[in-house]
């Protein structure tokens, strides 16, 4: 895929993810009354929000074939702002089909900074894929990539694009310090 394919990529699945909330419980382990298994109890969702810009860069292939297989690979900077006040890198893959608005790709950022005023580090893992221009998008935080004061975070988060402007939902627990 050409430098300019790729970017095209990466604007088509950027700009296109307008998915409303993904709800989703998280839950804590606590041991059961009966030995060997363990009880799910629910834990209390957080809510943050805010902006995000995002510098998205073609990054040549590591593999020569990539380009005539439709593959893209970008470098992802981010700065969010809001609950969430924090930088990302992180890395995207990504793959074009015959069929217009048909695509799909996965990422990796690393999250640093705070949030809700807790310091620390965390990883969301996107996975994205658009059919004939119907986007499905999950963001997800991987289990057991907090650092710092985010130690247990698990949640996700949904991306939002208005006018050109990013925002972000996040829903996430972390667990309680007594």
């Amino acid at each position: 895929m050409h430098k300019k394919a790729a970017w095209d990529v990466a604007i088509v699945i950027t700009g296109i993810w307008l998915l409303p909330g993904l709800g989703s419980a998280a839950y804590a382990q606590t041991p059961s009354p009966i030995p060997g298994t363990v009880q799910k109890e629910a834990v209390r969702m957080i809510h943050a929000q805010g902006t995000f810009e995002v510098k998205l860069a073609p990054q040549k292939p590591d593999n020569p074939q990539a380009e005539s297989a439709n593959l893209g690979r970008m470098s992802i900077d981010k700065k969010f702002s809001g609950d969430l006040e924090a930088t990302s890198k992180g890395e995207m893959l990504s793959a074009m089909t015959d069929v217009k608005g048909s695509a799909g790709y996965v990422a990796l950022e690393r999250v640093s900074g705070k949030l809700h005023g807790r310091i620390g580090t965390f990883v969301l893992q996107h996975t994205g894929t658009m059919t004939r221009g119907a986007p499905e998008l999950s963001v997800t935080v991987v289990p057991d990539s907090g650092t710092g004061q985010l130690v247990g975070l698990a949640g996700k988060m949904t991306i939002k694009i208005d006018a050109g402007k990013h925002f972000y939902e996040f829903d996430y627990a972390l667990p309680e310090t007594h």
